[in-house]
């Protein structure tokens, strides 16, 4: 009996299985009809007409006890959960464990301090002085001895991350170095303030001009934000030099150019920052005076 096309065929009668093979007697050849196609058995029923349905092939049910049509496994990438290959339902990212804290969308001022004095403050504090004055050496000592995390950001250090088309001013100001210096001092801010509001105070040093204040001082204001503490570190011209002539590379500059900076250093006074002259203080002494100093700026903000 002919049965329609891609439905199982019916149980097996085991009196009809050729003895020794287990498989059933070849029949004959059917008749052929013009063309070579088999030609319908005459008394065999013909099948009803099924309705075509393009998307949705039909297929017969499966008589009761008939074994599930075998189906070939996905292919690796595109299988069920639990095949190799099967990237899987997406599972969201882990949740964040660094303590990393994002920034907010405006500069974070500084806390009022935990306690009286500077240990325990969380701060941001501008040290301003002339090549020579002791401002990377100050700084980077201030905040190793602090008792709360404090990162000093140095802004030669960040303008000489350029290593390739460096703009040294030694070789004469002009555009390149100005903008490598705006760079550096952007960068400087930003890290500032992700310190800032992770709650680690930090300390910027930095040449800043009294007769640039766009540049200078309120642009520091602008990238930190208003809780930023300035303080004027200027020992006399003779120490300065001094501590110059025992630089070297790019951070050695002539003595001419260190008199002129420390000449235009000399507008802060009068200006209501507080100014420390270290002349006589050793790096100790020094560190010391600046927390007295930003103690009193905690207590009474200078006006700047």
């Amino acid at each position: 009996m002919q049965h329609e096309m891609g439905a199982p065929l019916p149980p097996q009668d085991p009196s009809a299985l050729t003895p020794g093979t287990g498989r059933p007697p070849m029949p004959p050849a059917p008749p052929t009809a013009q063309g070579g196609h088999p030609a319908p058995h005459p008394h065999a029923p013909q099948p009803p007409h099924a309705p075509h349905h393009p998307q949705q092939p039909h297929h017969a049910p499966r008589p009761p006890g008939a074994a599930a049509p075998y189906s070939s496994p996905p292919a690796p990438g595109w299988g069920a959960p639990g095949i190799p290959g099967h990237p899987g339902p997406s599972v969201p990212p882990p949740h964040d464990v660094t303590g990393h804290v994002p920034l907010p969308p405006v500069a974070v001022p500084a806390p009022p301090p935990a306690e009286p004095g500077t240990g325990a403050a969380t701060l941001a504090v501008l040290l301003i002085g002339p090549a020579g004055a002791g401002k990377t050496t100050v700084a980077r000592h201030w905040a190793a001895r602090r008792r709360v995390p404090t990162a000093h950001i140095s802004l030669d250090d960040v303008r000489e991350w350029v290593c390739s088309g460096f703009a040294d001013p030694q070789s004469g100001w002009n555009e390149h170095s100005e903008a490598q210096y705006r760079l550096a001092r952007r960068t400087c801010g930003f890290a500032a303030r992700n310190f800032l509001a992770n709650g680690i105070s930090c300390i910027l040093d930095d040449a800043v001009f009294p007769d640039r204040p766009v540049v200078g001082l309120g642009g520091w204001k602008r990238h930190v934000g208003p809780g930023l503490l300035p303080v004027v570190l200027l020992p006399g011209l003779e120490i300065v030099l001094e501590r110059n002539a025992e630089r070297s590379g790019n951070r050695r500059l002539s003595d001419e150019e260190v008199a002129s900076i420390h000449g235009r250093m000399a507008g802060w006074y009068g200006s209501g920052l507080p100014i420390i002259d270290n002349s006589t203080y050793d790096v100790e002494t020094t560190a010391r005076v600046l927390d007295e100093v930003l103690a009193r700026s905690l207590a009474s903000p200078p006006s700047w």
